[in-house]
């Protein structure tokens, strides 16, 4: 395969999403063209140069049974990801980030948190956390004999203490956005940013279940405001962010939907095909995706607190 970033500087031109932000704007938007391929991920990353991608959004298989996987010994599991740890930290721009989505790996009802697993490779690699970033969500499997499981875990890594993060396109409403300063110098001034704030490292995105705007047949999908929220604070407009567990592209579609390239792969063509089929929606205009910052449904609220 010859290097894989030849093309990826590729523009195709399509329409803006409905329900997008930009949709007030011009109606036409031009999209990088991905480059995604039904491949072995240390295949696929081999084609790779070195320190080129600025972002690496992933969740691997976790090793739990899924239709998508093979579950294998948990003994053997973290020697598998670090092969795949390994490439992904030589092809990791200097200012780049990695951030590894993963949950729990369960075991005759004992729980093992994979994210606690996997951190000695990340370590010994030499790169350092930023934040264990919890992402909770409301509905999954309901268990008899220990506490439901609601949150899994984005563990965020970077190379050095140069790294790119932009908290602004981020931010979210401030409980208070009125509140401001009662004495001192700054009196009757905003005592919080106008923009919002840090949306904090306890986030709150629905899972992909079958009511879902986004569902698709793959059974662990990542929702795409998850992804935005990644792409925004820790890459650039242009930038490569890359998934080498692709599924069914919810990485790819969050990085075109701002400017950025993506890249990535999958062993299951059926995933790949559902992933091109996303894209030219994404193209064509008709992508639905739940949009970002959306109020999470509250049945107590009027139309459960959405316009």
């Amino acid at each position: 395969m010859e290097n894989i970033l030849d093309n990826h500087a590729q523009y195709v031109e399509g329409r803006v999403m409905e329900n997008s932000d930009e949709s007030n704007l011009d109606s036409q938007k031009c999209y990088l063209f991905p480059q995604i391929s039904v491949s072995d991920n240390l295949k696929f990353l081999s084609n790779i140069p070195d320190s080129t991608v600025k972002t690496i959004i992933t969740s691997p298989p976790y090793n739990i049974g899924k239709n998508y996987e093979k579950r294998g010994s948990i003994d053997t599991y973290p020697a598998k990801q670090r092969l795949v740890i390994e490439e992904c930290v030589r092809v990791l721009h200097p200012q780049g980030s990695i951030c590894w989505q993963v949950g729990n790996f369960v075991r005759s009802g004992e729980i093992i948190p994979l994210d606690i697993l996997l951190h000695p490779i990340f370590c010994e690699l030499g790169l350092q956390m930023r934040n264990r970033i919890i992402w909770h969500f409301e509905h999954g499997l309901h268990c008899r004999n220990r506490f439901s499981g609601r949150y899994e875990t984005i563990n965020w890594y970077t190379k050095n203490n140069d790294y790119t993060f932009n908290l602004d396109p981020v931010r979210v409403p401030s409980k208070y956005p009125n509140k401001r300063h009662f004495k001192g110098p700054n009196k009757g001034k905003l005592s919080g940013n106008p923009l919002g704030k840090n949306p904090s490292d306890l986030w709150i995105f629905p899972n992909v279940k079958s009511n879902h705007v986004e569902k698709t047949i793959h059974p662990c999908q990542f929702p795409i405001e998850l992804v935005e929220r990644l792409v925004l604070s820790l890459s650039n407009k242009g930038d490569i962010v890359l998934d080498p567990y692709l599924g069914v592209g919810s990485t790819m579609l969050g990085a075109l939907m701002h400017n950025r390239g993506a890249m990535g792969c999958d062993t299951n063509p059926e995933y790949i095909r559902i992933a091109w089929e996303r894209y030219n929606k994404l193209i064509s205009g008709t992508l639905k995706t739940r949009p970002m910052n959306k109020p999470v449904y509250d049945p107590s609220l009027p139309k459960g607190g959405h316009r």
